[in-house]
């Protein structure tokens, strides 16, 4: 895996999703690097690549309440264990599951193994609540999926919560999660 600065020179192959992802965060002026691999779609193939990025890539987790009305993207530590219980009661939403392949399509633009903050410019109607767990805003950057599992960006926390997602029209709500047993 070799660190880029910004986007590929060509886009020839690539999903649209990732080159708009791209698109939007040129047009915002935000500076990102990117990585290129394999499919990373679950948290160990992203412990590799952390250690190229030099950043701890985020467990993204698609929510739904029990009636799949209201829809959560939870964004916390890779190294956390995730517990319903632990953020239904911050959140006041009982009966959380993960959403299902198609709500991620609708909503976030996103297939699994993808998820991503960066879907939601996507989610133009705004639909989806933005969890972030407190610990991951003490990090001075992020590591995120540019709406594909094949590519990953390492962006200022900085820039995420003051350009891009004013730009995307979202907010977020700061949770505690301990995730231990």
């Amino acid at each position: 895996m070799v660190l880029h600065n910004g986007r590929p020179e060509n886009t020839e192959g690539r999903l649209l999703r990732e080159v708009r992802t791209y698109d939007f965060l040129d047009s915002l002026s935000i500076p990102y690097l990117r990585t290129d691999h394999g499919r990373a779609d679950n948290m160990e193939a992203c412990y590799e690549i952390d250690a190229v990025l030099g950043v701890v890539i985020c467990k993204n987790l698609f929510l739904c309440n029990r009636q799949k009305t209201k829809f959560y993207l939870l964004m916390m530590p890779g190294d956390k264990k995730f517990k319903t219980k632990e953020l239904s009661s911050q959140i006041g939403s009982a009966r959380l599951s993960f959403a299902d392949e198609e709500a991620m399509l609708k909503y976030l633009d996103i297939e699994p193994g993808a998820v991503s903050i960066m879907g939601l410019m996507n989610d133009r109607g705004k639909d989806v609540q933005l969890l972030i767990d407190e610990d991951v805003l003490q990090d001075e950057y992020i590591g995120c999926h540019p709406c594909v599992c094949t590519s990953s960006l390492k962006i200022r926390t900085a820039d995420v919560t003051g350009k891009f997602l004013p730009a995307t029209g979202h907010d977020y709500r700061i949770v505690h999660l301990v995730g231990e047993d």
